[in-house]
């Protein structure tokens, strides 16, 4: 059976990564102003939005994610003529429509399948499995890593499935924003009261910083730091601590809101990268999303890993 997978544009892996093991993205149209960006993890888009310096007004910016006739359309016009069975794993459902909108599509996917394979001398069934990762951008990261490798390993869907809903169950994906009023605007823009204005100005005026993280499907504060750069020490410390303890993925996987040149001068990354050495795990770097600048501003940084249940100690 040929097995793959498809992600949604907000779950940051390296390009290299997704190329390597064929995995389809599943876009999100980004809106701003007048300018419009197509988040597919194309390094080119990127770019163009980084170049232009669109993070600095982009709190005010649409984005939709890939409807539910476009995910029909990835699978019936490539991916159910490419592969026997896809795994699509998805941002958590609580931040983002994209997973309903796949779970939707699969229907008319499974209903439709077969006469389109058939016209292509095709038989034998075609699965379609969703996952929801239970967090957000690096976060996402872990699943789909252990997803690739139970498929090189030729495990089968059932038990694949059984595994990534486990590992989603238990992935932890942290996010240090760099702007709080950026956060704020754009929560706003949202409708999203999780960072109110009075946190935004006691923190600017202050320089303290909220460390979030996403589990479970629940998104919020669990840690405070004055600065940036302290911020980022703490959270690769921590980091580093978790390797140690033993992780159920054998990957971090870290994104920054820009160039990724600034990400290995930050506090604390040199410590992690040498204890992802020492404990033979890979320390996965991937540029953040357009949809991911957008939501929480440039200059952020987010990580994820996947370990039994524990308490954040920040």
């Amino acid at each position: 059976m040929r097995m793959g997978l498809a992600i949604d544009a907000a779950c940051d892996l390296p390009q290299a990564f997704l190329q390597k093991h064929n995995i389809a993205v599943m876009p999100i149209t980004i809106r701003i102003d007048d300018e419009i960006f197509m988040d597919n993890r194309n390094q080119v888009e990127l770019h163009r939005f980084l170049d232009r310096n669109l993070g600095s007004r982009s709190h005010s910016a649409e984005t939709i994610p890939c409807s539910v006739e476009d995910v029909q359309k990835l699978f019936l016009e490539k991916l159910v003529l490419e592969q026997d069975c896809v795994f699509c794993l998805t941002i958590t459902a609580t931040r983002s429509a994209i997973n309903d909108h796949v779970v939707k599509a699969s229907f008319a996917v499974l209903k439709n399948y077969r006469e389109v394979r058939e016209k292509n001398n095709m038989t034998g069934p075609f699965l379609m499995r969703v996952i929801d990762t239970r967090t957000l951008f690096a976060g996402s990261g872990p699943a789909i890593v252990e997803a690739t490798r139970l498929i090189a390993a030729g495990e089968v869907p059932a038990a694949i499935r059984e595994r990534l809903t486990y590992i989603a169950n238990n992935s932890y994906g942290y996010m240090l924003p760099r702007d709080l009023y950026y956060l704020r605007a754009r929560a706003k823009k949202k409708g999203d009261r999780s960072v109110g204005l009075v946190s935004a100005m006691l923190g600017s005026a202050l320089d303290i910083k909220p460390l979030l993280r996403g589990y479970r499907g629940e998104t919020g504060p669990v840690g405070k730091v004055r600065g940036f750069e302290h911020g980022a020490e703490t959270l690769f410390n921590y980091t580093a601590q978790r390797v140690r303890a033993g992780l159920l993925v054998p990957a971090v996987c870290v994104s920054y809101g820009g160039d990724l040149a600034e990400l290995a001068k930050l506090p604390g990354y040199a410590g992690l990268r040498s204890t992802c050495e020492e404990c033979g795990v890979e320390l996965m770097e991937a540029p953040m999303s357009i949809t991911g600048m957008v939501n929480v501003g440039e200059g952020a940084v987010t990580l994820g890993f996947a370990a039994e249940e524990h308490v954040a100690e920040f």
